[in-house]
């Protein structure tokens, strides 16, 4: 490689690629599929946000809103596909750490039977840490957003 950065974008992606990229399984997979992947620049995922998650049980009983934290680790595990996609590191075993979360804010509820649209940028790599700055949408309106960074690495030993 010449230090050329890939622009091809990359899509759609169903949920066994997201898998083959994250270690999350159900119910912590927050990423049902990848609309379009952009190397080193960008993600827009998908999360269909169902009555049936565990979550809304105590989330609360009589209106059912998505946990704010979950909406961020949403954005996050999107921005792991996208670290690991670019990396080309799917079904590596190698772990995204997330180390930190900055500007979070919370615009409009996350009800069930919503489709939350996540875009995601990198916005700094340097070695195996990532930036990145996150929005999640419902029908093009701002419900969340967040700056954060993570970490690419071995999974720790037993």
């Amino acid at each position: 490689m010449t230090g050329e950065v890939e622009t091809t974008a990359l899509g759609p992606m169903d949920v066994r690629r997201v898998m083959a990229a994250l270690p999350h399984r159900y119910p912590m997979l927050l990423v049902d599929r990848v609309v379009t992947l952009v190397p080193n620049q960008s993600i827009h995922a998908i999360k269909a946000v169902s009555v049936n998650e565990p979550f809304f049980q105590g989330h609360f009983p009589t209106r059912p809103i998505m946990p704010g934290v979950l909406i961020v680790e949403a954005m996050a595990q999107a921005a792991g596909v996208l670290a690991v996609e670019s990396m080309n590191l799917a079904d590596s075993g190698k772990l995204v750490y997330f180390m930190s979360i900055d500007g979070a804010k919370f615009r409009s509820p996350v009800e069930p039977g919503c489709l939350l649209d996540l875009h995601v940028e990198s916005t700094q790599t340097r070695g195996s840490v990532c930036k990145f700055s996150g929005k999640a949408m419902i029908d093009g309106k701002l419900a969340a957003e967040a700056n954060f960074v993570a970490m690419i690495s071995d999974p720790p030993k037993a």
